[in-house]
């Protein structure tokens, strides 16, 4: 018995016998011990000559499918280009000593239409405050017209624009513009915003009260009015930021 399949071929058996037997089928001999006639061993073979094709076909279109999100992935996505584009703000309906939100590059930034008395308020936290002109900036530089006491353009001195974001561990300020004592508050509050965290302050500047756990300032973004009631943050007359 032949270990395997061999090929087909002719054989004859022969005995001493007139009568000898002849085969004359052509057999192919297996591992298993059965005798299977060339013909089936052929259609065996096409069976799975036509799987193997089949099965290669569909692993490439696999292959195919796998490569192309593949190779997509290096691309940036249209979600990762609007992160960081310039938003737009509709301020048409933010009234006087009021706050509204928007987010830009994955952070909240704060929109205050400050009254008269919110201004003076700053002025009176000056000497309270522990980098009042913004010398060391946080992750942004200050921009070069937002370089006054407001820390706002000069002719919308009253919109102030900051981003949103602690800089001692990254979390949310709250607003308290109430003057006066009330609850994680000193007594002579002058108003601003206060970090649930760990108890940062800041004035309605978005400047840090001295001995807080937060280093520096809040951010001011780049900022432009493209309207008397739309700004556009991210951007200026220079550029994208």
């Amino acid at each position: 018995m032949v270990a395997g399949a061999v090929r087909a071929w002719d054989v004859e058996f022969r005995t001493e016998r007139p009568d000898s037997i002849r085969i004359k089928e052509p057999w192919t001999a297996t591992a298993w011990g059965r005798a299977v006639t060339a013909d089936h061993r052929e259609s065996v073979d096409d069976n799975r000559r036509r799987w193997l094709i089949a099965t290669s076909v569909a692993g490439g279109i696999a292959g195919v499918a796998t490569l192309v999100p593949f190779v997509d992935s290096f691309a940036p996505s249209e979600r990762a280009k609007a992160a960081g584009a310039p938003v737009n703000a509709d301020i048409s309906n933010l009234r006087s000593g009021e706050m509204m939100t928007v987010a830009w590059r994955g952070m909240p930034v704060f929109l205050v239409n400050r009254t008269d008395r919110m201004l003076a308020d700053v002025v009176t936290a000056d000497p309270m405050v522990a980098d009042p002109a913004t010398r060391h900036p946080f992750s942004m530089p200050l921009p070069n017209y937002c370089r006054n006491e407001y820390r706002s353009r000069s002719d919308h001195r009253n919109l102030l624009v900051v981003v949103g974001v602690c800089t001692h561990l990254g979390c949310t300020p709250g607003a308290r513009f109430q003057e006066g004592p009330q609850s994680s508050l000193p007594d002579n509050w002058p108003g601003g915003f206060l970090c649930p965290c760990h108890g940062s302050t800041y004035d309605l500047a978005g400047r840090v009260f001295r001995n807080k756990p937060a280093p520096q300032n809040l951010d001011v973004p780049r900022f432009i009015f493209t309207s008397p009631t739309s700004v556009s943050i991210g951007r200026d007359e220079q550029g994208e930021a």
